[in-house]
């Protein structure tokens, strides 16, 4: 299983931290990443605040200088994503057709935006995934620009913020009754709406887009209602899917890879990590995406050690952070499913944490302009108990 070494499908951040660990921790063997984009690994979170405001240059965004790659013998082939995985001949097929045999896999391939029917063609449309849609989104707003977000979960509501900031008159067109409604609640929803209301940004909620009006451009967007949005720049935010569709055939999962508390999948010497897996979390006792940085770093960390057959330690609640209008808001382990939320402190003056319960056990909680209070709040959640997979 070692004769041809360690691949990892994927150039983000979950890959990086798997060639950092695995040449960290002792492997001196031939050590691949497949990478689709034409850029060296980078880091994600600042594509949809600083980086997008113009206040960060990209060279910043390098996870590690370019020569760090051929200094620690990673051949790093750029701009051939995979495109099939032969586990009868354990190689990844890549799209130009070229067959790059493993001795063990990770699976690290991120994930894709989600499209909004009708949108394709425009040349205003944007998504923002990857550094190359920051730098075309960036080009586009400005102090005057009419920005329509579609989506108001947490890369659509930073978008907003920082639009807003460079002068943009923003609208964000969202389809539930409140902002991240299906993770949050309600009530939490509603207190995001405010937020970005009070800046000055046009929030439609239970609105959903009937057409787009232009030609090679969106000129308006029109609601259900019949409302007409103006449009300069439209940008799609409604979720991401799992870039595992290259996995048809293989007998792994499509839709994130199911893997346990090291990375391991069905496949002998076959590991996932990031958003293209499915980690087994033993506070909720279901395999569940996380989507998050902390959960991609960690992963691929663990997968690599795991490789080795190096203990990996029992994973922290997952965990990130938004900036939202200058408020730093962090949200760690799983809301959604919680049939109880108690909140301390005044969400008006947008000083507060939620704590988010399911039969009495805290599983997650959502701190806003409290940073301080983020380690205590891990230690509690990790402090739940733990259930067997199902």
């Amino acid at each position: 299983m070692t004769q041809n070494g360690i691949v990892i499908a994927g150039g983000g951040l979950a890959a990086q931290r798997a060639a950092e660990t695995l040449r960290r921790t002792g492997y001196d063997g031939s050590l691949r990443m497949i990478a689709a984009e034409l850029e060296l690994p980078y880091d994600r979170p600042p594509l949809s605040k600083d980086f997008l405001a113009g206040e960060l240059d990209e060279r910043m965004l390098r996870f590690r200088a370019d020569d760090w790659y051929a200094d620690n013998s990673i051949d790093v082939l750029l701009g051939d994503p995979a495109a099939a995985l032969d586990t009868a001949e354990r190689a990844v097929v890549l799209e130009s057709g070229r067959h790059v045999p493993f001795g063990r896999l990770l699976i690290a391939t991120g994930s894709a935006p989600r499209a909004l029917p009708g949108s394709t063609g425009y040349e205003n449309v944007h998504e923002l995934r990857t550094l190359g849609d920051a730098r075309r989104l960036r080009g586009a707003l400005g102090a005057g620009s009419r920005l329509v977000v579609v989506g108001a979960g947490f890369i659509g509501l930073e978008v907003a913020s920082t639009a807003l900031r460079l002068g943009a008159e923003v609208t964000i067109v969202e389809a539930a009754p409140a902002p991240l409604a299906s993770v949050l609640g309600t009530e939490l929803g509603h207190w995001f709406a405010r937020l970005h209301r009070e800046e000055g940004i046009d929030v439609r909620l239970s609105a959903r887009i009937a057409r787009l009006h232009g030609t090679r451009t969106v000129k308006s967007v029109e609601l259900d209602d019949g409302d007409r949005i103006a449009c300069d720049t439209l940008v799609v935010g409604i979720g991401t899917t799992p870039a595992t569709a290259w996995l048809a055939g293989s007998g792994l999962d499509e839709d994130g890879v199911r893997v346990d508390a090291a990375g391991a999948t069905a496949v002998p010497g076959v590991y996932a990590a990031g958003d293209a897996s499915r980690p087994f979390d033993p506070r909720q006792g279901v395999h569940v995406r996380t989507e998050h940085w902390e959960g991609a770093a960690r992963q691929g960390a663990a997968a690599a050690r795991a490789m080795l057959g190096h203990p990996v330690p029992p994973a922290p609640p997952p965990s990130f952070w938004s900036d939202q209008h200058g408020i730093r808001i962090q949200y760690l382990g799983h809301a959604r499913g919680a049939d109880r939320v108690a909140i301390d402190g005044d969400p008006p003056a947008r000083d507060f944490t939620a704590t988010f319960s399911r039969h009495g056990r805290p599983v997650g909680a959502l701190l806003v302009g409290r940073p301080h209070a983020l380690a205590e709040v891990r230690r509690r959640l990790a402090a739940t108990p733990e259930r067997t997979a199902v």
